[in-house]
């Protein structure tokens, strides 16, 4: 019976671990060109941090939703643990210390899928109410 028990609460802690994951998103999906594969939450930090650059030999480029819009301030939060002026400011030091600059940003998500699925190596993120079939989900 113990060993079965122990099993009840292992599985319970599994799924409330996935739960709270699903959740972290808060309804930001990020999608990619098919071309980049499945990344997971520290990889996507990363790419919009300008420190990684290239995933499995791929160039990655990264495309934000305009500042201010709820998207990009969930995105920031739920993936950067950021808001808009922390990742602005980091962004300028970066520029002004010649380490890159920030993902270039369009006005709507149709133009972010477009952009994606159209351009080997971009990724970018929706909301998760925009999903359409035919999609490439990197991280959800």
């Amino acid at each position: 019976m113990p060993a079965m028990r122990h099993r009840t609460v292992l599985s319970l802690l599994l799924l409330a671990a996935l739960m709270s994951g699903a959740r972290a998103a808060d309804g930001v999906v990020v999608i990619g060109h098919p071309t980049v594969k499945r990344l997971d939450a520290t990889i996507v930090t990363r790419i919009y941090t300008g420190r990684v650059i290239e995933v499995d030999g791929v160039p990655v480029t990264a495309i934000n939703a305009p500042a201010g819009t709820s998207v990009r301030n969930r995105f920031l939060q739920a993936f950067l643990n950021q808001d808009e002026d922390k990742y602005t400011a980091y962004w300028t030091v970066r520029r002004y210390i010649g380490k890159g600059a920030p993902p270039r940003e369009m006005s709507r998500s149709s133009d972010i899928i477009r952009f994606v699925t159209s351009t080997p190596g971009a990724i970018g993120y929706i909301e998760e109410s925009e999903l359409r079939p035919g999609l490439n989900v990197l991280l959800h």
